[in-house]
């Protein structure tokens, strides 16, 4: 995979997810706002879970929260555009998903580049106690698929 100095190709993760740009995702500076990225990263995310899974990850007894993100932003994005965000795990523990993600927008006819990197940890809690578990087996199974090891 890349580094923190080499943008990501789109060839390096097994997942893209489809994600458009919607009217409301532009500031006032006519881009999309810098939180919106993490909205598509956590879009994108979740919505391949529950495809991989086959389950409305919400119903699960244990449901993944949010520990830590980072976003590195390399280009500008705005309303109209499609684009795929990448998805891979770079690591994959007992109770916990860190997962690597990229945000790609087409640059040219079938040309994409890279609009961001970022990162996601999933830590599992029991979804009334709050209190960390271990991953469904469900979610394990389909994340084992993404792993770069």
């Amino acid at each position: 995979m890349s580094t923190a100095q080499t943008p990501p190709s789109i060839i390096e993760f097994p997942v893209l997810w489809p994600v458009p740009t919607r009217w409301d995702d532009n500031d006032h500076y006519g881009h999309v706002n810098n939180v919106t990225y993490y909205s598509y990263f956590d879009t994108a995310v979740n919505a391949w879970l529950m495809s991989s899974t086959g389950t409305d990850i919400r119903n699960l007894p244990a449901i993944g929260v949010v520990a830590e993100t980072s976003c590195r932003y390399l280009s500008e994005l705005s309303f109209p555009e499609q684009l795929q965000v990448g998805i891979s795990v770079e690591k994959l523990g007992t109770k916990s998903i860190v997962y690597a993600l990229a945000i790609f927008h087409e640059v040219e006819n079938g040309h994409w580049e890279p609009a961001a990197t970022g990162r996601f940890v999933h830590v599992y809690v029991d979804a009334d106690t709050r209190k960390p578990v271990e991953i469904p087996a469900a979610i394990r199974s389909a994340a084992g698929t993404l792993t770069e090891n």
